[in-house]
Protein backbone atom coordinates (compact mmCIF):
# COMPACT_ATOMS: atom_id res chain seq x y z
CA UNK A 1 0.00 0.00 0.00
CA UNK A 2 2.90 2.35 1.11
CA UNK A 3 4.94 1.57 -2.66
CA UNK A 4 1.68 2.49 -4.13
CA UNK A 5 1.37 6.26 -2.79
CA UNK A 6 4.79 6.52 -2.96
CA UNK A 7 4.76 5.99 -6.64
CA UNK A 8 1.40 7.59 -7.32
CA UNK A 9 3.66 10.64 -5.69
CA UNK A 10 6.45 10.23 -7.87
CA UNK A 11 4.25 9.94 -11.41
CA UNK A 12 2.20 12.94 -9.94
CA UNK A 13 5.72 15.16 -9.17
CA UNK A 14 7.25 13.56 -12.51
CA UNK A 15 3.88 14.89 -14.51
CA UNK A 16 3.83 18.01 -12.87
CA UNK A 17 7.31 18.97 -13.62
CA UNK A 18 6.75 17.78 -17.43
CA UNK A 19 3.74 20.27 -17.77
CA UNK A 20 5.74 23.08 -16.29
CA UNK A 21 9.03 22.81 -18.58
CA UNK A 22 6.66 22.31 -21.33
CA UNK A 23 4.97 25.52 -21.14
CA UNK A 24 7.60 27.26 -20.46
CA UNK A 25 9.13 26.73 -23.65
CA UNK A 26 8.60 29.02 -26.45
CA UNK A 27 6.45 28.06 -28.91
CA UNK A 28 8.72 27.35 -32.20
CA UNK A 29 7.65 29.55 -35.25
CA UNK A 30 5.62 27.61 -37.94
CA UNK A 31 6.19 28.91 -41.08
CA UNK A 32 4.66 26.68 -44.33
CA UNK A 33 6.78 26.75 -47.50
CA UNK A 34 6.12 28.59 -50.82
CA UNK A 35 5.96 27.91 -53.81
CA UNK A 36 9.08 29.31 -56.40
CA UNK A 37 9.21 29.76 -60.06
CA UNK A 38 12.00 27.11 -61.41
CA UNK A 39 11.45 24.31 -59.02
CA UNK A 40 10.21 23.42 -55.09
CA UNK A 41 10.34 26.77 -52.97
CA UNK A 42 10.68 27.18 -49.38
CA UNK A 43 11.20 30.28 -46.57
CA UNK A 44 11.48 31.11 -43.40
CA UNK A 45 10.27 34.34 -42.50
CA UNK A 46 12.61 36.85 -45.03
CA UNK A 47 14.90 33.93 -46.46
CA UNK A 48 13.84 31.91 -49.09
CA UNK A 49 15.58 29.25 -51.31
CA UNK A 50 14.65 26.71 -54.36
CA UNK A 51 14.94 23.34 -53.33
CA UNK A 52 16.00 20.31 -55.66
CA UNK A 53 13.83 19.21 -58.19
CA UNK A 54 14.55 15.85 -57.50
CA UNK A 55 14.41 15.89 -53.12
CA UNK A 56 10.24 15.14 -51.91
CA UNK A 57 9.63 18.23 -50.12
CA UNK A 58 7.06 17.31 -46.78
CA UNK A 59 5.23 19.90 -45.07
CA UNK A 60 6.34 22.02 -42.24
CA UNK A 61 5.53 20.84 -38.63
CA UNK A 62 7.29 22.15 -35.44
CA UNK A 63 10.36 23.28 -35.34
CA UNK A 64 10.77 22.37 -39.02
CA UNK A 65 9.94 24.74 -41.39
CA UNK A 66 10.73 22.30 -44.40
CA UNK A 67 11.75 18.89 -44.63
CA UNK A 68 13.17 17.40 -47.48
CA UNK A 69 13.46 13.31 -48.40
CA UNK A 70 16.29 12.71 -50.46
CA UNK A 71 16.55 9.85 -52.25
CA UNK A 72 19.28 6.71 -51.31
CA UNK A 73 22.49 6.72 -53.89
CA UNK A 74 22.99 3.16 -55.22
CA UNK A 75 23.87 0.73 -53.12
CA UNK A 76 22.36 2.50 -49.92
CA UNK A 77 19.84 1.40 -48.02
CA UNK A 78 18.50 4.34 -47.40
CA UNK A 79 18.45 8.10 -48.16
CA UNK A 80 19.32 11.25 -46.46
CA UNK A 81 16.61 14.07 -44.82
CA UNK A 82 17.01 17.51 -45.37
CA UNK A 83 15.01 19.80 -42.42
CA UNK A 84 15.07 23.41 -42.07
CA UNK A 85 14.47 24.29 -38.70
CA UNK A 86 13.97 27.72 -37.24
CA UNK A 87 13.43 29.33 -33.45
CA UNK A 88 16.45 26.75 -32.35
CA UNK A 89 18.13 28.72 -29.05
CA UNK A 90 21.62 28.75 -28.54
CA UNK A 91 23.04 30.32 -31.27
CA UNK A 92 25.45 29.70 -34.16
CA UNK A 93 28.41 28.32 -32.58
CA UNK A 94 26.33 25.95 -30.35
CA UNK A 95 24.38 24.47 -32.29
CA UNK A 96 27.44 23.37 -35.05
CA UNK A 97 28.99 21.99 -31.78
CA UNK A 98 25.69 20.13 -30.80
CA UNK A 99 25.53 19.00 -34.40
CA UNK A 100 28.80 17.24 -33.71
CA UNK A 101 28.15 16.12 -30.68
CA UNK A 102 25.43 13.83 -32.49
CA UNK A 103 28.28 11.53 -34.02
CA UNK A 104 29.66 9.16 -31.56
CA UNK A 105 32.66 8.80 -33.28
CA UNK A 106 34.11 11.16 -36.20
CA UNK A 107 35.95 10.00 -39.06
CA UNK A 108 38.63 12.73 -38.86
CA UNK A 109 37.98 15.93 -37.89
CA UNK A 110 34.63 18.63 -38.56
CA UNK A 111 35.04 20.97 -41.41
CA UNK A 112 33.63 24.31 -40.55
CA UNK A 113 34.02 27.40 -42.26
CA UNK A 114 31.98 30.68 -43.20
CA UNK A 115 30.98 32.44 -46.05
CA UNK A 116 28.81 35.26 -47.32
CA UNK A 117 25.66 34.31 -49.67
CA UNK A 118 23.97 36.94 -52.04
CA UNK A 119 24.32 38.92 -48.50
CA UNK A 120 23.61 36.21 -45.89
CA UNK A 121 26.38 35.01 -43.48
CA UNK A 122 26.53 31.23 -43.96
CA UNK A 123 28.38 28.80 -41.41
CA UNK A 124 28.76 25.79 -42.85
CA UNK A 125 29.58 22.31 -41.31
CA UNK A 126 31.03 18.89 -42.49
CA UNK A 127 30.91 15.96 -40.59
CA UNK A 128 31.05 11.95 -40.84
CA UNK A 129 31.46 8.82 -38.67
CA UNK A 130 29.07 6.88 -36.65
CA UNK A 131 25.52 9.41 -36.14
CA UNK A 132 23.65 8.80 -33.34
CA UNK A 133 20.94 11.41 -34.12
CA UNK A 134 18.99 14.24 -33.17
CA UNK A 135 16.48 12.43 -30.90
CA UNK A 136 12.85 12.35 -30.98
CA UNK A 137 12.74 16.24 -30.47
CA UNK A 138 13.91 16.35 -33.93
CA UNK A 139 12.45 13.81 -35.16
CA UNK A 140 15.41 11.76 -36.05
CA UNK A 141 15.87 8.42 -33.27
CA UNK A 142 16.65 5.18 -34.01
CA UNK A 143 19.83 4.20 -32.76
CA UNK A 144 23.59 4.68 -33.70
CA UNK A 145 24.26 4.62 -37.36
CA UNK A 146 27.82 4.16 -38.98
CA UNK A 147 29.12 5.25 -42.13
CA UNK A 148 26.69 8.47 -41.77
CA UNK A 149 27.55 12.05 -42.96
CA UNK A 150 26.06 15.54 -42.06
CA UNK A 151 26.30 18.62 -44.10
CA UNK A 152 24.95 21.77 -41.88
CA UNK A 153 24.75 25.55 -43.04
CA UNK A 154 23.23 28.21 -40.44
CA UNK A 155 22.18 31.06 -42.04
CA UNK A 156 21.77 34.24 -40.20
CA UNK A 157 18.72 35.97 -42.21
CA UNK A 158 17.20 39.52 -41.11
CA UNK A 159 14.91 37.67 -39.01
CA UNK A 160 16.89 34.86 -37.04
CA UNK A 161 18.93 31.65 -38.13
CA UNK A 162 17.97 29.52 -40.65
CA UNK A 163 19.31 25.39 -39.99
CA UNK A 164 20.07 23.45 -42.94
CA UNK A 165 20.65 19.72 -41.90
CA UNK A 166 21.41 17.18 -44.93
CA UNK A 167 22.27 13.89 -42.64
CA UNK A 168 22.12 10.23 -44.67
CA UNK A 169 24.62 7.53 -45.70
CA UNK A 170 27.82 8.82 -46.66
CA UNK A 171 27.08 7.94 -50.28
CA UNK A 172 23.67 9.17 -50.34
CA UNK A 173 25.20 12.64 -48.93
CA UNK A 174 28.01 13.15 -51.08
CA UNK A 175 25.28 12.36 -54.31
CA UNK A 176 23.09 15.21 -53.02
CA UNK A 177 25.99 17.58 -51.92
CA UNK A 178 26.03 19.39 -55.19
CA UNK A 179 22.30 20.25 -54.68
CA UNK A 180 23.12 21.52 -51.23
CA UNK A 181 24.77 23.68 -52.25
CA UNK A 182 22.43 24.66 -55.08
CA UNK A 183 20.07 25.14 -52.76
CA UNK A 184 22.13 27.33 -50.41
CA UNK A 185 23.57 29.74 -53.08
CA UNK A 186 19.76 30.48 -54.27
CA UNK A 187 18.97 31.61 -50.59
CA UNK A 188 17.51 35.26 -50.81
CA UNK A 189 16.58 38.00 -48.62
Amino acid sequence: MNRSRIFNCVSIISLSTLAIFSACAAAPKEVEPSSMAGGQGGGSGSVKWTAPARWEAKPASGMRAATYVIPAATGDSEGGECPVFINIAGGVQANIDRWIGQFEKTDGDPVQKKETINGLPVTFIDVSGTFKGGGPMMGQSGGSKAGYRLLGAIVEGPEGEVFFKLTGPAKTVAAAQDEFQAMLKSLKK
